[in-house]
């Protein structure tokens, strides 16, 4: 059975693809309903940690942790990043296998899922238009890790602009398009650029507010009740169970809201036995929200400016909170008729995985590495360090199963352990020095002296000046696969020795995530662009 799944921030959705059918595929939930996703949450309650649809019923009960928005710590993390969980540090490789490995067995046994074929689930995972390639590795390794069998990543967005063109059909593929897929989901914001010609999909641009979605939504109608209540000053002090239970009142609110709704009741008896009825007119409320769906505008349209003038855009929006009839308005408001509404707005990703992942499926989309990646180099006998971009922002990956692409630096060395730092960045200065959006990214150590060949952990011994190692040829050779996973092999070419790595962050020392109470107010959040 293969799935597309879109493993968001706060909602995880999975599409089957089911004999040229792309069917969303609904859980079992503990209060008998059945959903179209599952929370992707981590809880630790009585003792027991539990996951997914476990953990949100147990968010309302009194002693209960939960890690909510993981998906946001992927791009700074690894494996060995630890995870303060009531008291307890844990792996955040465990915890994200052991989440997966519970969704796994949700999907074959607590789901609508086909069985036929069901007991080996191949999976296409979407990932955020800016992932870095550790985000990317974390993502499929936990997958992997759960017993999935992962074929491959996409750009999240670019996996809803082939939705979109499966929903043309034959008829609207023979003209060539641009396609620029607006996914406000519930904690992300991302946008991307996509070029269509035929079957193929290439992703032209991309731009991302990692810390806007309709979560942001939520907070803003949570403080306004409170507020209309006069419970303002009882936010703080709230224990989580209340948060949450707060939180799920107004997201239901939200998303009940139609175009003629002028005002929203929120329970707060829910939240607290005795609190009143907080009535909060929608005007007031889509005030507080437009700075932040503005924000999300003033993105889309750097986007369209980088668009060639040559062919019309088509706007195209998808994520659960474009649902909001204040996002459709301002979005029409700005960009006119281009604005076009995925049916699917919530699954339209994973529907686009899904189809994507299907043994039948023509489409073809070439992802682009989305920013420049490169190392830390000496210069000038170590009295500078300039930026070695080995892999171009807007260079595009090779397609799956198609070789890798290759980068190759050879030179003497000056020093007896090569101390190799790796970053990504936006954006690169006058100089070629890294600028913009900077992602510290993995720290390794390779012998250059010879006599160091031998020697396993090389943290211990200090890096310095040797004769030695400067009559060795060295050679780095990095590969990068369809999935934007980075490969170095670096060999010693004069005496004959070599290390392969993988490049990831989890090769460095690990800080230690430690969980917030309450998810950071949007009023408070500083723009991420």
């Amino acid at each position: 059975m293969r799935l597309g799944i879109d493993f968001g921030t706060t909602r995880i959705v999975a599409a089957a693809a089911d004999r040229g059918n792309y069917p969303i595929v609904a859980f079992e939930c503990p209060d008998g309903a059945a959903r179209e996703w599952a929370p992707p949450l981590i809880a630790v309650h009585e003792g027991r940690r539990l996951y997914g649809w476990d953990a949100w019923a147990a968010q309302g009960g009194e002693g209960a942790t939960v890690i909510r928005s993981i998906k946001r710590v992927l791009a700074s993390s690894g494996p060995e990043t630890l995870v303060d969980l009531a008291g307890e540090t844990v792996r955040l490789g465990t915890l994200l296998s052991e989440l997966l490995a519970w969704l796994k067995d949700a999907l074959l046994n607590r789901s609508s899922l086909p069985r036929r074929g069901a007991d080996s689930l191949e999976v296409l995972l979407g990932v955020p238009a800016n992932a870095n390639s550790n985000q990317r590795f974390l993502t499929a390794e936990s997958f992997r890790a759960a017993g999935f069998h992962v074929l491959g990543l996409l750009n999240e967005p670019s996996a809803a602009s082939i939705e979109f063109s499966h929903r043309l059909g034959a008829d609207g593929l023979s003209v060539p398009q641009r396609i620029l897929v607006y996914d406000l989901g519930g904690g992300t914001f991302d946008a991307s650029l996509v070029y269509r010609d035929g079957q193929t999909h290439v992703v032209e641009a991309t731009e991302s507010i990692p810390t806007l979605g309709g979560d942001d939504f939520d907070d803003v109608l949570a403080s306004l009740a409170l507020e209309k209540a006069g419970l303002a000053e009882e936010r703080d002090a709230m224990p989580q169970g209340e948060e949450f239970l707060l939180l799920e009142e107004c997201r239901e609110m939200k998303e009940s809201l139609h175009p003629n709704t002028r005002r929203l009741m929120i329970d707060l008896d829910r939240v607290r036995h005795g609190w009143p009825v907080a009535a909060v007119p929608v005007a007031e409320y889509y005030e507080q929200l437009a700075p932040l769906v503005e924000e999300t505008l003033h993105a889309t349209a750097d986007l369209l400016d980088r668009a060639p003038a040559s062919a019309p855009v088509t706007l195209y929006i998808t994520g659960g909170a474009s649902e909001l009839p204040l996002v459709s308005r301002m979005l029409r408001e700005r960009f006119g008729r281009r604005v076009k509404r995925s049916a699917y707005t919530r699954a339209a990703t994973a529907i686009g995985l899904a189809i994507q992942a299907s043994a039948h499926a023509p489409a073809a989309l070439r992802e682009r590495f989305t920013r420049f990646f490169g190392v830390w180099r000496e210069a000038e006998e170590g009295r500078v360090i300039v930026f070695d971009p080995l892999f171009e922002q807007g260079l595009e990956l090779p397609a799956p199963g198609a070789p890798p692409l290759s980068r190759k630096r050879r030179y003497m060395p000056a020093h007896n352990i090569g101390h190799f730092r790796y970053l990504e960045c936006s954006h690169r200065g006058p100089s070629g020095e890294p600028a913009g959006d900077i992602t510290t990214w993995d720290e390794i150590r390779f012998p250059f002296d010879p006599r160091l060949a031998a020697v396993a952990d090389l943290d211990r011994i200090p890096v310095e000046r040797s004769g030695e190692a400067a009559r060795q040829l060295i050679e780095e050779t990095y590969s990068v696969d369809s999935s934007g996973s980075v490969t170095v092999v670096i060999a010693n070419l004069t005496a004959g020795y070599r290390r392969e790595y993988r490049l990831g962050r989890w090769a460095a020392a690990q800080k230690t995530i430690r969980r917030t109470q309450t998810p950071v107010r949007a009023r408070k959040r500083a723009a991420s662009r």
